[in-house]
């Protein structure tokens, strides 16, 4: 008897320790595909405890017609769509309104919108390459910005669809099974879904630019932004980027683009000699990623005020990703122009910083 099953039978027959044994080699995958599905990590976590307490509830249903894991995959999935139903999708600022000019400010954080979250992939142990040989996607390409972003553009049933069967690599009647419907509705789901997807990536997605550009060249070019943003030298920042460039601030609605607009909001905005920042780089998403600190008066140290992830094109940073993580409690417009002097928010410090082992202070 094999140790999972001797496990099963155990646990179906109540014994809760068997059955978190059981289940804890498919606790990391689970979580990522619940991410995947809600670009939350915060949802992805409350969908899979949910997931886990579904799955006790019914063990004793569980018949073996199927693989364990494939039968937990089934619950994950239909978990994510209850929770999906009841609340907005999750975007990024490029996908919610036109960029703008620094002139225009800042404006007000969105309350009806929720935003995307950056998978820590690392810390949570997602590996490299591909989950199954039929999967068209790499597990931690399936976690980037950019294909995260994609996915919140499909109705739920065929982003269920294409994570089943291009990310994990479920064959078509799996992801029938799972979703209730048929092959040809799945097959059919999954042409949409691809089209859609595939208007949206860049290519070649991060995993590969990052490959082709190699580890010391990656570092060269995070040494160099920490560097020129720590000096505050505007000009060498906008030398590092691409053309058509952009940066974002999640939970802030503006962003900016091309070498021009992004001068002039660094200028108006981090750069202007109004701070003093300390840096330390990190990994997120699949990304490179540098952990932001504004130096804080009161506390006489340099306290978290972003996490920017960067999405390369070569070795040129074709978006900044700045996720704040200070607080937004105030309607009015000014307070946001002064961003970097205003209070932690102490959740998002922990879901973008504590999670990535990033220190609560650098003196």
């Amino acid at each position: 008897m094999t140790d999972e099953r001797a496990l099963l039978e155990a646990a179906q027959g109540g014994d809760e320790a068997a059955f978190g044994r059981l289940v804890a080699p498919y606790r990391g995958e689970l979580h990522a595909h619940c991410y995947r599905m809600l670009a939350s990590v915060h949802d992805a976590e409350d969908t899979l405890q949910e997931t886990l307490l579904r799955a006790w509830r019914a063990l004793g249903r569980f018949e073996g017609r199927s693989s364990l894991r494939s039968w937990l995959y089934t619950i994950a999935t239909n978990t994510s769509l209850n929770a999906i139903a009841r609340r907005p999708k999750r975007t990024l600022p490029l996908d919610e309104a036109p960029s703008r000019e620094a002139s225009d400010g800042l404006g007000l954080p969105l309350s009806e919108t929720v935003w995307i979250e950056p998978y820590p992939d690392e810390q949570l142990g997602l590996e490299d390459g591909r989950a199954a040989p039929d999967a068209r996607y790499e597990r931690r390409e399936s976690v980037e910005l950019a294909f995260t972003a994609a996915l919140q553009h499909l109705p739920a049933n065929q982003r269920a669809a294409l994570i089943l069967r291009e990310v994990l690599g479920f064959s078509a009647r799996e992801v029938a099974d799972a979703l209730e419907t048929t092959v040809q509705s799945v097959n059919s789901a999954l042409q949409r879904a691809r089209k859609t997807v595939e208007e949206k990536l860049p290519d070649p997605s991060q995993q590969a630019t990052l490959r082709a550009l190699g580890d010391q060249r990656l570092k060269a070019v995070v040494d160099d932004y920490m560097d020129a943003m720590s000096r505050g030298d505007v000009e060498k920042i906008v030398g590092m980027l691409a053309e058509d460039a952009a940066w974002s601030m999640p939970p802030l609605p503006a962003w900016f683009t091309g070498l021009d607009g992004i001068r002039a909001f660094l200028e108006h905005g981090p750069l202007s000699g109004r701070w003093r920042w300390k840096h330390l780089p990190t990994h997120v998403a699949g990304q490179a990623a540098i952990g932001s600190y504004e130096f804080d008066d009161a506390a006489g140290a340099y306290l978290p005020f972003a996490l920017d992830v960067l999405t390369l094109r070569g070795d040129r940073i074709r978006e900044v990703t700045s996720f704040i993580v200070r607080s937004t409690a105030s309607e009015d417009p000014e307070y946001y122009q002064d961003y970097p002097d205003q209070p932690l928010d102490d959740e998002q410090v922990a879901g973008k910083f504590a999670v990535l082992g990033l220190p609560a202070r650098l003196t």
